[in-house]
């Protein structure tokens, strides 16, 4: 059950309502949301199925929602999320191009990508500090001096800034250099860490686990959210299946799914999704006309001489590219 309450509501009232609904041994977790708090209740709400929770002060409706995931369903807030980070708004009607390297490597090397992506339209500088890679002789990263890099050039050109969070421990350290937490695909379903961040009320960006369903998925904000985090992105990043032709298979359906399913926004990494230079553009343009909230997209100046990732990197020129043809849909799309 879901009990929203009014625009004008007080902490006071929101704070009788978790007393009173606590009184039948069910658990509350508040959500405050941009214009109104939500308040979760878990356990064997039967109970109050009779009882004057509408009619208390503060509260707009009480919604019965039988799915697992209850903050982060539809039912719960029909209208769509919006996550601000500084000046930039994810969802909600707002397209946003996140782009850059796969890595951090040099400062250098982050600030003409920055400058370049930042010049074709994107609002969020992606970079990573901490790579958990496949094989422990891959590089891992420069971690807090890619940190510490990242913030620099993100600063000197105005960008939101984006990296991802391998560890609970890091969450402090990485919330000081970065605007948005990134939880990577192998990490979806690590629940503590996710716990944590839920607890941080940082902006997370959770990807789509690479053998995970769209429920599993869902299930995985909602424990960001139950810990009062709403600051919340999902990234479809393509999940494994028989095809080796590509890195990923793009599952461009559960865009569509999830925006129906959850009222938090939805954003697509065609560059995982494919894991191939040449198909970056076409999937992103399939993105935008099926609804996605916005790319993040991997652009290294030098791609031939990435640390990671260079073949489904796009050079700052070809970004520029499929940052036109992204505009020209969304342009239709709003005729």
């Amino acid at each position: 059950m879901v009990i929203i309450m009014k625009e004008n509501a007080t902490e006071e009232n929101i704070k009788n309502v978790c007393e009173y609904v606590n009184k039948f041994n069910l658990s509350t977790h508040v959500v405050n949301g941009a214009e109104r708090s939500i308040i979760g209740v878990i356990g064997n709400v039967e109970i109050l199925e009779d009882k004057p929770i509408s009619s208390m002060e503060g509260v707009y409706d009480v919604v019965r929602i039988s799915s697992p995931y209850k903050l982060v369903s539809r039912s719960a807030k029909p209208d769509s999320t919006v996550v601000r980070v500084k000046d930039v708004d994810i969802g909600g009607g707002s397209f946003v191009m996140m782009a850059g390297p796969c890595a951090v490597e040099s400062y250098e090397q982050m600030l003409e990508a920055a400058r370049a992506v930042k010049k074709s339209g994107a609002k969020v500088l992606r970079g990573g500090a901490y790579k958990p890679r496949s094989s422990p002789y891959s590089f891992q990263g420069l971690e807090e001096e890619g940190l510490k890099i990242l913030n620099a050039v993100g600063q000197e050109t105005g960008m939101v800034t984006i990296t991802e969070i391998v560890s609970s421990s890091h969450i402090e350290k990485v919330s000081q250099y970065a605007d948005i937490l990134q939880v990577g695909s192998r990490n979806m379903q690590n629940f503590e860490l996710l716990k944590e961040i839920g607890k941080s009320n940082m902006p997370v960006l959770l990807k789509r686990g690479l053998s995970s369903t769209i429920e599993e998925w869902l299930n995985a904000a909602e424990y960001i959210m139950k810990e009062g985090n709403p600051n919340v992105i999902f990234c479809e990043r393509g999940i494994r299946t028989f095809e080796t032709y590509t890195r990923n298979t793009l599952d461009l359906n559960a865009v569509a799914a999830v925006k129906n399913l959850s009222h938090l926004p939805v954003i697509v990494d065609p560059s995982h999704g494919t894991g191939r230079r040449d198909l970056i553009a076409p999937l992103s343009r399939a993105a935008v006309a099926v609804g996605a909230d916005g790319l993040i997209i991997e652009v290294h100046p030098h791609p031939d001489m990435a640390l990671s990732d260079g073949a489904q990197s796009l050079t700052p020129e070809e970004f520029d590219k499929v940052a036109k043809e992204v505009n020209k849909i969304l342009l239709a799309l709003k005729d």
